[in-house]
């Protein structure tokens, strides 16, 4: 990790892996702000996953990169499945895939969406989605392409209808958003996800920044060195071949 003396910092666009400062040096205010500039070539977004970091910027400003204190997770073994969501899964009226639809879903999580139409789930606390800008779906899709990224979809009747992506490298899954066309479509895609990541033994689920949507869902709260002294082993475990990715999920048993 480089050193500077005061943050944010600034990163050279035209390095092949940027070097990110000690995340300790994020700043407070806004909450998490470390660095500006640099690229989203595939190995800066790893080096950047693989310290705590992620970009998160709009249309017309740099790329900025955020490692917030306390930081939203979710541990696979602790979701919340709700009494609604356990018929929900029951009735099995959503096929749930992986990597079937990678650059469906993250065009359908850029789209702004009507929040009292959706889950009002994207990773970013509530944020309706533009956020994602052009240059972030080209970069995540040649991450998808490379095997580091990976989507879930739910269908209905061969439509899809929610979903969600984020990166996985080792045994962490970053969750980078969510969208849902149809009641619950996201949740049930989740509960899917997670259910496979348990058989994958996969120990920690990131969701960035808190909200009230994550937490009915089990998301919490814990403090920034817990989550980067947890990325330190877990990411270090070997990462699951892309092709075991692409499959169809068995049904969700909610017992």
């Amino acid at each position: 990790m480089m050193e500077q003396q005061q943050p944010p910092f600034y990163l050279n666009p035209y390095q092949g892996q940027c070097q990110f400062p000690d995340v300790a040096l994020a700043l407070d205010k806004p909450d998490g702000l470390l660095a500006v500039g640099g690229n989203l070539f595939t190995a800066t977004l790893l080096n950047a996953y693989r310290h705590g970091i992620f970009p998160w910027y709009g249309d017309g400003q740099p790329i900025l990169w955020w490692s917030p204190n306390p930081r939203a997770v979710l541990y696979p073994d602790r979701l919340i499945v709700s009494r609604s969501l356990k018929k929900r899964l029951r009735q099995g009226r959503f096929e749930v895939t992986l990597d079937h639809a990678f650059s469906d879903v993250i065009q359908a999580c850029a789209l702004p969406r009507d929040r009292s139409a959706t889950d009002q789930a994207s990773s970013q606390g509530d944020d309706p989605g533009t956020w994602i800008t052009s240059e972030m779906q080209a970069a995540y899709q040649q991450m998808h392409n490379l095997g580091h990224a990976h989507s879930v979809e739910a269908w209905r009747d061969g439509v899809l209808v929610g979903g969600l992506y984020g990166i996985a490298i080792g045994r962490v899954f970053f969750g980078e958003s969510m969208f849902s066309r149809a009641s619950d479509a996201s949740k049930v895609a989740l509960a899917h996800l997670v259910q496979q990541l348990k058989q994958w033994q996969f120990s920690l689920i990131d969701c960035q920044i808190s909200s009230d949507h994550l937490t009915r869902l089990g998301a919490e709260n814990i403090e920034r060195t817990t989550f980067t002294d947890h990325l330190e082993h877990a990411c270090r475990t070997p990462s699951l071949a892309p092709s075991l990715w692409k499959s169809t999920l068995s049904l969700y048993d909610p017992d």
